[in-house]
């Protein structure tokens, strides 16, 4: 459990520090993410960056997992 914890927490350490990078690529700027703007009210839904990326991490854990 413990190797667990420090393993997710390195990783949301290095996701932290690679965040301006995964900026640049337009990461939450996506065809299908979801955007409405009004007048004193922003609704952000990111519905195509949250598959991309829930699929980057279950490729990464079945190729680690093999």
């Amino acid at each position: 459990m413990a190797k667990w914890l420090i393993t997710i927490g390195i990783v949301l350490v290095a996701l932290g520090l690679a965040w301006p990078l995964l900026a640049k690529l337009g990461l939450g700027s996506l065809p299908g993410d979801i955007k409405l703007e009004r007048k004193g009210f922003t609704f952000y839904f990111p519905i195509t960056t949250s598959i991309l990326v829930s699929l980057l991490i279950t490729l990464i854990l079945w190729i680690f997992r093999r």
